[in-house]
């Protein structure tokens, strides 16, 4: 049998490693030769800011960070970085304060250093989102890409542990949905699988003890390997389903990721044989869907969509927002019956199945 892909790796320069993340993020603006540098981080994080920053000079500290990037957010956030004459932008915090450096780039082309404390994974993407009027809108540039990616796993110590199942579950996401995203090929599918065998892996070990820093470790090198297999492979049903989510009714990213996931894999799973055998591998259990509920389980992981402020009464709009988003290459065709009563299920907090066939007359729409 003749293999045949088309695979593009991302140009950017990692450093891992605990206790270090001072050290390098000097060491970066030294080699980027800035000299006016942006410091995005929640207001949360101002201690933890302070201590990471004491090498460089900083002439902006920047904290009006909101999830899903309002788009007013980031237009004043452009105005802030322009007005002082910012020639780098360091982004320290999770998915919402990365996504905010990014608006930035995205149209002052400025380069970003970014330092993850959770296992959002956004840091190691060229993806970019805005939300506006309750619609996000998500898109591809390279200019978003930050030249520089600092792990430290100690950073993510004070990170509670239900969040740090949520946002791992997150990264979980990024590894599944690249088994049979767009542009799933050999390579991503092989990133993603050892994504999965890590959080796996790593996750219990922070649920049993959120201070193991060995377990920490784990999982941020798993969200950088999820994180790179999704920005190669593209955005599959998954990922387009908590879009909508997040972007239409403000909800939770990690946690809206943590509860859809079970129910898109368990959907997909039978249509898709050699992702769900390779799944299962990686979580070392003999079915995919199986594996995954039994990883849930002991990580006491979010449940129903009703817990984190979706309506039931949404959900038939849900559903035609998401609907046209879907890729035709998902795996399983896709109804607005078919899609309503996954999100149903996920609403209430079912614990999900593998389907049946579709019937005949079931089409993408």
């Amino acid at each position: 049998m003749t293999v045949t892909f088309e695979h593009v790796t991302l140009g950017q320069r990692v450093l891992f490693g605990a206790g270090k993340a001072a050290a390098h993020l000097s060491a970066e603006v030294g080699r980027l030769g800035a000299g006016r540098v942006m410091v995005i981080a929640g207001s949360s994080e101002a201690p933890l800011v302070e201590k990471l920053c004491a090498g460089i000079d900083v002439v902006l500290y920047y904290n009006d960070v909101a999830p899903h990037v309002p788009v007013g957010k980031a237009e004043k956030a452009r105005a802030a970085a322009l007005a002082h004459g910012i020639d780098l932008v360091v982004c320290v915090g999770g998915g919402s304060t990365t996504g905010l450096a990014k608006a930035i780039a995205l149209t002052t082309h400025l380069p970003i250093i970014a330092v993850p404390t959770t296992y959002a994974g956004s840091e190691a993407t060229n993806v970019w989102g805005l939300t506006e009027a309750s619609r996000k809108t998500t898109g591809v540039d390279d200019h978003v890409l930050p030249v520089s990616v600092i792990y430290d796993a100690e950073l993510t110590l004070s990170l509670p542990a239900g969040l740090s199942v949520a946002s791992g579950l997150n990264a979980l996401a990024h590894c599944i949905d690249s088994m049979w995203a767009p542009r799933a090929d050999p390579i991503n599918q092989a990133l993603a699988a050892e994504g999965i065998r890590a959080l796996a892996g790593g996750l219990p070990l922070i649920k049993h003890n959120p201070q193991d820093l060995a377990g920490r470790e784990q999982a941020l090198y798993g969200a950088y390997l999820s994180a790179v297999a999704f920005a190669s492979a593209g955005s599959g049903m998954h990922h387009k389903i908590c879009h909508v989510l997040g972007g239409a009714y403000n909800m939770p990213h990690a946690e809206t990721h943590a509860v859809v996931l079970p129910h898109v894999l368990a959907y997909n799973a039978p249509f898709a044989p050699d992702a769900e055998r390779r799944i299962a591998a990686a979580l070392g259990t003999a079915d995919a869907v199986a594996g995954l509920e039994a990883l849930r389980s002991v990580l006491a992981a979010p449940t129903a969509l009703k817990d984190h402020g979706l309506a039931e009464a949404a959900i038939p709009q849900a559903v035609e927002l998401i609907l046209p988003a879907i890729p035709g290459s998902n795996p399983r065709p896709v109804s607005a019956m078919e899609l309503e009563h996954l999100l149903r299920a996920a609403y209430v907090g079912t614990t999900p199945a593998a389907p049946s066939m579709p019937r005949k007359e079931s089409s993408h729409a």
